[in-house]
C-alpha cells in the first residue's frame, strides 16, 4: 500500500477531531437553547453519536483525500511453452494480388489465427522488407502482438526491398537470448523475393539450424509474374508500381529461394496453395517439446480512495437518520460540494509544472527506483532527464520504459530514445554518424508503433538529412513555427545549438505541402534502393 500525501494522512486525524468537537459544542449549544424554549422536549441522550459519526466521517475522508492506493501484486505464471518468433514481409511486393485479397493480407491474416492458436506460447513479432524490426519481444501477451499485426503495411519500412538474411539473424538473435520455455521456431510468412545475397540467407538458415531453432517459412503469392497494384485510401486502384526506368515491375514467387534456404536450416517448407497454411503450421509446433515455464507479473498500484468517499458518505447518511436537523444540511453539502483531488498529482509532475525541471528529473528518478515496476514513473524520470540534458541517466530510464507493453508508452519512450542520440550528436561531434544511426533506429522503430505520427517522420527526415558545414553563424534558437512537440516531451527541432543554416532548412521543410513532403520521400526510396535496383 501507499499513501499519494502523508501530510493529508497526518492531517485527516486532526481534521475529525476538530470536526467532532465543533460537532459536539453545536450540540450541547442546540440542547441549551432547548431547554431555555421547551425544557420537556430537550433530551441530553439522544444525539449523543452524532459528534462521533461526524468525525469518524472527516476521518475517513481525510485518509482517502490522501491518496491511498494498494494492489499491487507479483502474479506467477505457470504453464508449459515453447517460443515463437513469427516475420512477416511487409515489403511492396507483398501488395500482389495473386492472392486474395492480397499476399500481405493472407499473410497477416494466417498469422493472427496462428497467434490465437498459441496462447500460453511465448510470441515475438517481427517486419522486415529492405531491413528486419522486432515490433513486439516474446511476450505471453497473445492482445499486444495482434496489435502489432494490424498496424503492418509497407509504408512503415524505412528501407524498401526484401532482406531475408536480416529477418533469420534477428530472429535468430532473440529466440537464442530466451531463457525459459520450450523448444524455439522462426516462422517466416514471405513470397521469397529477396534482393540480398542468397548466399547470406542460405548462412544465415545454416546458423539456424546450428541453434536449434525450427525455421518454418510459409510460402505467399503465385508463382507466375504478377504486378503490384498501387491504390488510395479508399482502395480505388492508382496504377501499377513501376521501376527506375518506368516499366510495370512484375513479381513471383520464388520457391527455389524458399526451398534452398529450407533446406539449409532442416526447416519445413509450407506451399501458398495449402488451404489452411496456420493449420498446417500449428501442427508442425504441436509437434515441439513445451517446457514448463514460471513468469512474474507485477500488476501496479491501484487507487482506492473511492472506498473512502463511499464509507465518509454512508457515515454522513447514518447520522442523518440519527439527527434529520442540521444534519440533512451537512448531507446536502457534502452531495452538492465540488468533488475533491483525491489523488494530488505526484511531486515530480507539481515540479514540472512549474519550471523546476532539474528537481522534477530528480523527483521522478526517485519514484521510479521506488517503484521500478511502474513504466509510467521510468518514462517520466526519463524524459525529465532529457530535458536536463543527463543523456546517460535518459538513455537508462527511456530503455526501460520501452520494454513496456503499452504500445503508447513504448513509442513515446522509443520517440525520447532517438532525441537523446539526435541531441547527443549535436554536441559530440566524434561520434555524430553513430548516434545519428541509433537516433534513426529509435524512431524508426517508433513510426512501427505510430505510423502516423508526423512528429517522428519530421525528426527522422531530420536525422537523415547531412549535417551542413559550420557557418559560423552560432546557435540561433528556431522560431516557433518548428517547435512541433506536445508538451512535456522535448523535441530536438526546439534546441538551440541548431546552426542557422539547419534553422533555415527545417523552416523551409515546415512550409511544404504534404504532397511535396510524400514525394521527396519517394524519391530518397528510389536512391536509397539504387544499389540493389529495387525497391519491392
Amino acid at each position: 500500500m501507499s499513501i499519494d500525501s502523508i501530510l493529508l494522512l497526518a492531517l485527516a486525524p486532526v481534521l475529525a477531531l476538530i470536526a467532532g468537537m465543533l460537532a459536539a459544542r453545536a450540540r450541547r449549544s442546540r440542547i441549551r437553547a432547548t431547554m431555555l424554549w421547551s425544557p420537556e422536549r430537550a433530551s441530553p441522550r439522544s444525539g449523543r453519536t452524532g459528534p462521533w459519526l461526524l468525525g469518524a466521517a472527516c476521518l475517513v475522508a481525510g485518509v482517502g483525500a490522501a491518496g491511498p492506493r494498494w494492489g499491487k501484486s507479483d502474479t506467477q505464471m505457470e504453464g508449459r511453452s515453447l517460443n515463437l518468433a513469427l516475420g512477416i514481409d511487409i515489403s511492396r511486393s507483398m501488395l500482389a494480388e495473386d492472392t486474395r485479397p492480397n499476399r500481405l493480407e493472407r499473410a497477416v491474416r494466417e498469422a493472427r489465427r496462428l497467434v490465437q492458436d498459441a496462447r500460453g506460447d511465448r510470441v515475438a513479432l517481427l517486419a522486415f522488407a529492405g531491413r528486419s524490426y522486432i515490433m513486439t519481444p516474446l511476450t505471453l501477451d497473445d492482445g499486444a502482438v495482434s496489435l502489432q499485426l494490424d498496424a503492418l503495411d509497407p509504408d512503415v519500412a524505412s528501407e524498401g526491398g526484401t532482406d531475408l538474411a536480416g529477418v533469420l539473424t534477428q530472429g535468430r538473435d532473440l529466440l537464442a537470448a530466451a531463457a525459459e520455455g520450450g523448444a524455439r521456431a522462426l516462422v517466416i510468412f514471405t513470397d521469397g523475393e529477396t534482393h540480398g545475397s542468397l548466399d547470406d540467407a542460405v548462412a544465415a538458415a545454416r546458423a539456424i539450424r546450428s541453434a536449434g531453432v525450427t525455421l518454418v517459412l510459409v510460402a505467399e503469392g503465385d508463382s507466375t509474374w504478377s504486378r503490384i497494384p498501387l491504390r488510395d485510401e479508399r482502395g480505388a486502384l492508382l496504377g501499377y508500381k513501376t521501376d527506375a526506368e518506368g516499366r510495370v515491375a512484375r513479381t513471383a514467387r520464388r520457391d527455389d529461394v524458399l526451398r534452398a534456404i529450407s533446406d539449409a536450416a532442416g526447416g519445413i517448407l509450407v506451399p501458398s496453395d495449402a488451404a489452411d497454411q496456420a493449420g498446417a503450421v500449428h501442427t508442425v509446433l504441436a509437434g515441439l517439446e513445451r517446457r514448463a515455464f514460471r513468469e512474474q507479473r507485477r500488476d501496479d498500484l491501484t487507487p482506492r480512495a473511492w472506498w473512502f468517499a463511499l464509507a465518509a458518505i454512508g457515515l454522513v447518511v447514518a447520522q442523518a437518520l440519527l439527527r434529520k436537523g442540521p444534519a440533512l444540511a451537512v448531507l446536502a453539502l457534502a452531495t452538492l460540494a465540488g468533488p475533491a483531488l483525491a489523488q494530488r498529482p505526484s511531486t515530480g509532475d507539481r515540479l514540472l509544472r512549474r519550471g523546476d525541471t532539474a528537481a522534477a528529473a530528480r523527483a521522478f528518478s526517485l519514484d521510479a527506483a521506488r517503484r521500478p515496476g511502474q513504466d509510467t514513473a521510468l518514462f517520466n524520470a526519463g524524459t525529465a532527464a532529457l530535458a536536463e540534458r543527463q543523456f546517460a541517466a535518459a538513455r537508462q530510464w527511456l530503455t526501460q520504459a520501452s520494454r513496456s507493453l503499452d504500445p503508447d508508452l513504448r513509442f513515446r519512450a522509443l520517440y525520447n530514445l532517438g532525441l537523446v542520440a539526435l541531441l547527443e550528436s549535436r554536441a559530440d561531434t566524434a561520434k555524430r554518424a553513430a548516434l545519428q544511426d541509433e537516433a534513426a533506429q529509435h524512431l524508426r522503430e517508433a513510426l512501427l508503433l505510430s505510423p502516423g505520427s508526423r512528429d517522428t517522420k519530421w525528426n527522422l527526415e531530420l536525422v537523415q538529412q547531412p549535417t551542413p558545414p559550420p557557418s559560423g553563424g552560432g546557435g540561433a534558437t528556431p522560431p516557433p513555427t518548428q517547435q512541433r512537440a506536445t508538451p512535456p516531451t522535448p523535441r530536438p527541432t526546439g534546441s538551440s545549438t541548431l546552426s542557422q543554416a539547419e534553422a533555415e532548412q527545417i523552416l523551409n521543410s515546415v512550409d511544404r505541402t504534404e504532397r511535396d513532403v510524400r514525394a521527396d520521400q519517394a524519391r530518397r526510396r528510389r536512391v536509397v534502393q539504387s544499389a540493389a535496383s529495387k525497391d519491392w
